[in-house]
């Protein structure tokens, strides 16, 4: 199998041209070649195949092989591999998801795409569209946590957040015997952001699981860590569902965007700091589209046997 290994800004991918190349099983796929020790190294698979409704349709994997809808950063990748690679000669490109049609406008310097907009739609806000269920989120005592009466009143404030706006902003939510308060966004795929005081320090590798599985995400969630840092700028670090913690996440930081403009902590274009690198996010109030801005870099191509 001939593959590209391309990553946005540190969130890398093994990307496929399906229109010259068959993956009869790309669940498989998927964790062979993301495997950082034994395959080629990932956070997952994206296969580039034909699409009757975009010019292009974008399919992806986990690197544990579970389906996912959506991928900003690698959406952006899939935009510089068909341009780079001759699929088209447009700068304008229109490309299928998991959660729908994606537009996308490519800068081109010196005959490559080195930045690329995307037009991520609407964000989901509604509780039940996400999914997340508030009402579960203080309800839930770990083993060997015993509930204390702070957290009875916070699940009673969780139910009664659930009841009135039908949806997630603010509420309290005990994870692994701490208390924090999320907000839920869905960008095609659903986000838990919180704040946290220190987002270097936190030890994701522990406290993102908990949150992956917490019983209020029924189809479990990436959780993104950051700190406000002032009105234009916020630090994050991502746990993604089925991948662990990953350098960037593109829909995670249009979804930190929207979150920190319902809570009333930034204003509508905000630089979102990742691991790898940053990204331009702006809600665009009046026509309630999220835009995403960043680069797009080809790691290298080579040939692996599956």
């Amino acid at each position: 199998m001939k593959f590209t290994k391309m990553h946005g800004i540190g969130n890398d991918y093994v990307y496929v041209n399906c229109f010259t190349e068959t993956v009869e099983n790309p669940e498989a796929t998927a964790v062979f070649v993301s495997d950082r020790h034994f395959g080629i190294g990932s956070d997952g698979l994206i296969l580039i195949k034909p699409s009757d409704i975009a010019d292009f349709e974008m399919e992806m994997y986990n690197a544990d092989g579970s389906r996912g809808k959506m991928c900003g950063n690698g959406i952006r990748c899939v935009a510089k591999y068909v341009y780079d690679y001759g699929l088209t000669d447009k700068t304008e490109i229109s490309v299928a998801t998991g959660s729908g049609i994606k537009y996308l406008d490519l800068t081109v310097w010196d005959g490559k795409v080195a930045l690329v907009k995307v037009d991520m739609g609407a964000p989901i806000l509604e509780a039940s569209r996400i999914p997340v269920k508030p009402e579960l989120a203080g309800n839930v005592s770990e083993e060997g946590t015993e509930k204390s009466a702070d957290d009875e009143k916070l699940s009673a404030a969780s139910n009664d957040a659930a009841q009135t706006v039908g949806e997630a902003v603010g509420v309290p939510i005990t994870v692994n015997g701490s208390v924090y308060k999320m907000t839920c966004v869905s960008m095609g795929n659903p986000h838990c952001v919180v704040c946290v005081d220190d987002v270097d320090g936190i030890d994701i590798e522990k406290t993102g699981p908990f949150f992956e599985f917490h019983p209020c995400f029924p189809d479990r969630v990436n959780t993104e860590f950051i700190r406000v840092i002032d009105r234009s700028t916020v630090q994050m670090r991502v746990w993604e569902r089925g991948s662990g913690e990953t350098w960037a996440c593109g829909t995670g930081a249009c979804a930190v965007v929207v979150a920190c403009i319902l809570n009333g902590w930034t204003e509508n274009t905000v630089t979102v700091k990742l691991r790898g690198g940053d990204l331009e996010i702006t809600w665009d109030r009046e026509k309630n589209t999220v835009f995403m801005t960043g680069p797009a870099t080809v790691v290298f191509d080579g040939e692996i046997e599956i």
